[in-house]
C-alpha cells in the first residue's frame, strides 16, 4: 500500500464563474503533504481534461480532482467511468450539483481541505440513450432551457431563472409514453426528469428523494399547471419538497423509456443534445468512485432555505446580469388626446388685457401716494 495517494488537480482557466486562481496557492498551503503527492496542471482546449484523465487513469493516479463548472467536472468524471481513480470536486462553476449532492463545500478554501478528511466510495451514474450522466437527464421544458442556457452568456443562478421565465412565456406540454419496471402510461407533461442525484444545481432539487447509492432513477414528471402555482412550484422546487406538489407525479426504476411525438432536445447535466423520438434511461450501480464525506449514505444534505437565499444574495454584482422580456409600446398623438381649437376660440377665453389708457391711470394714482388714497378712504 502506498503511503502517500497521487492527486491531480485539473484547473480550467475558462469554466465556471469561481475565483478558480487562488486554488494552486490553497492546495500548496492547505492540503496534507503527509497523504498527498501533488500535481497541478490546466486545461488548453474543450475536451483536454478528458485526455488527462486518461493519461492519470493509466499511470494509476488515485484521485483527479476537477477545478472548474459542471463541463469540466463532466469531462473529468465521464473519463473515470470503471476505473479505480476517484473524483474530487473543487467547485468553481454556476450550477456544481454533483458538489452538493456529495457535500462538497461551495468555498474554494472549504473544499481544498475537505479532501485531507474524504473517503473513496462507489456511486451510481446514468446513462441516457449511452450517453453518461451523473445528477440528472431529461426531456421537456428543461430541455429546452438548457440548450438556451449553454447558448447564452448570462451565468449563475439569476441567469438560468431569467432564462427559464424568457422560454416559459411561449412553452407548450408535451405528450409523452413512459414504461418502466412494472408500469407504462403515457402523460400530458411540462417535463420528465430522470435523477441518478437529488438536483440540477444551485439547490434546486428536482429529485428531491435520489440517491446516488440505490441503483435506482428517480423520475419526476411534473404536469401542466396554472401560471398562479409557480411560486408554489419555485418554492418547493428549491425547498427539497417537490414531491409533495400536485401536479408531480415520482415514480422509480433501474431504467425507464420515454417515447415522443418526433426526435427534439434532451439535456444530460446540463448538456443538451438532440436525440430521437425513443429515449432509454438506465442506471449503472456503483459505476464510478468519488470523493465524499466520511459515512456518506448517498443522500443529498439538506440546505436550510436561509443559507441559499444567504448565497444567491452574495453573488458578486458582476455576476448577475438579467435581462427582462422585451416590451414595445407606441405613445398616443398630442393632437388625438387635445380637442382642435382655431385662434378665435383661443382668443375668447383669455382674460382681457387693459388697455393702454387704463395702465396710465394708475401710474398717476401711484405717484399721488398715500394722500390720494387717505383721500379716497375718508371719501368713503
Amino acid at each position: 500500500m502506498k503511503e502517500k495517494k497521487d492527486i491531480l488537480f485539473l484547473i480550467n482557466p475558462k469554466s465556471g464563474v469561481g475565483g478558480k486562481r487562488s486554488v494552486p496557492r490553497f492546495v500548496r498551503t492547505l492540503l496534507d503533504k503527509s497523504k498527498f503527492n501533488v500535481t497541478i496542471k490546466e486545461t488548453q482546449y474543450v475536451a483536454h481534461a478528458c485526455e488527462l484523465t486518461a493519461e492519470a487513469v493509466a499511470r494509476g493516479v488515485d484521485i483527479v480532482v476537477a477545478v472548474g463548472g459542471d463541463g469540466t467536472v463532466n469531462e473529468v468524471a465521464r473519463s473515470l467511468i470503471g476505473s479505480n481513480t476517484a473524483l474530487g470536486i473543487i467547485p468553481c462553476g454556476s450550477g456544481n450539483g454533483l458538489a452538493r449532492h456529495l457535500g462538497i463545500p461551495m468555498d474554494i478554501k472549504k473544499a481544498v481541505e475537505f479532501i485531507n478528511t474524504a473517503g473513496t466510495i462507489a456511486v451510481d451514474y446514468g446513462k441516457i440513450n449511452g450517453h453518461p450522466f451523473f445528477c440528472t437527464c431529461g426531456i421537456g421544458f428543461d430541455a429546452l432551457v438548457s440548450n438556451s442556457f449553454a447558448h447564452g452568456t448570462r451565468r449563475g443562478l439569476l441567469g438560468y431563472m431569467n432564462q427559464t421565465l424568457l422560454d416559459w412565456l411561449n412553452y407548450e406540454p408535451e405528450v409523452y409514453e413512459i414504461e418502466g419496471e412494472g408500469f407504462k402510461k403515457s402523460y400530458k407533461a411540462f417535463l420528465v426528469a430522470c435523477g441518478n442525484a437529488a438536483q440540477y444545481g444551485n439547490n434546486a432539487y428536482i429529485s428531491p428523494n435520489a440517491s446516488m447509492r440505490d441503483g435506482l432513477l428517480s423520475i419526476t414528471i411534473l404536469e401542466p399547471f396554472p401560471a398562479v402555482d409557480v411560486p408554489l412550484i419555485l418554492g418547493n422546487l428549491f425547498g427539497r419538497s417537490l414531491d409533495k406538489n400536485s401536479h408531480i407525479k415520482t415514480l422509480e426504476g433501474k431504467w425507464i423509456r420515454i417515447k415522443r411525438s418526433a426526435a427534439g432536445p434532451v439535456h444530460f447535466d446540463g448538456e443538451p443534445a438532440m436525440m430521437d423520438a425513443e429515449i432509454l434511461v438506465e442506471t449503472v450501480p456503483q459505476g464510478l468512485n468519488v470523493l465524499a464525506a466520511p459515512g456518506w449514505d448517498g443522500y443529498s444534505a439538506v440546505v436550510p432555505m436561509y443559507k441559499q437565499i444567504f448565497e444567491l444574495i452574495s453573488t458578486p454584482v458582476a455576476n448577475v446580469n438579467i435581462t427582462l422580456p422585451k416590451v414595445e409600446f407606441t405613445l398616443p398623438n398630442v393632437d388625438d388626446l387635445l380637442p382642435k381649437m382655431n385662434i378665435n376660440d383661443i382668443k375668447e377665453k383669455l382674460p382681457q388685457i387693459p388697455s393702454l389708457p387704463a395702465f396710465k391711470n394708475v401710474r398717476r394714482r401711484v405717484r399721488k401716494g398715500d394722500r390720494g388714497g387717505e383721500k379716497n378712504r375718508a371719501d368713503e
